[in-house]
């Protein structure tokens, strides 16, 4: 009995997790909407931020699998759209062709640092004490 009431705690938290994740992906996707992105295109641009801070600076497809939650597909799509926009520009990685680097364009750069206060704001009200 105490197994299975341990097993069920741990499944409710499981599924608080998972519902605070949408709540908050949901209202990430209507804050950015207005700018033509979602939350997940919002996180590639944070992370291209982060890995790339310098203007010109590349990051590898490769360092964003995992740290995105989305298959590697569904990532390759998401860059390509990012790139169709002017928001990313991918080329192949000379030393392994194979390999994909995306780099962040200065119009990429400018709506990151526009929306950035907005999608924190969001995980103000939804994640913060």
């Amino acid at each position: 009995m105490a197994a299975k009431t341990a097993g069920a705690g741990l499944e409710e938290r499981w599924r608080d997790i998972l519902s605070v994740h949408a709540r908050t992906m949901c209202e990430i996707d209507r804050a950015l909407h207005p700018h033509g992105l979602g939350a997940s295109d919002f996180e590639v641009l944070d992370i291209l931020v982060t890995e790339a801070p310098r203007p010109g600076d590349q990051c590898r497809v490769q360092n964003l699998v995992g740290r995105v939650h989305l298959s590697q597909s569904a990532l390759s799509r998401l860059i390509g759209r990012l790139e169709k926009d002017g928001l990313v520009e991918r080329a192949v990685c000379l030393e392994d062709r194979r390999g994909v680097w995306v780099t962040l364009t200065p119009k990429g750069r400018d709506l990151h640092g526009e929306v950035l206060p907005m999608q924190r704001a969001v995980l103000e009200r939804m994640l913060g004490g």
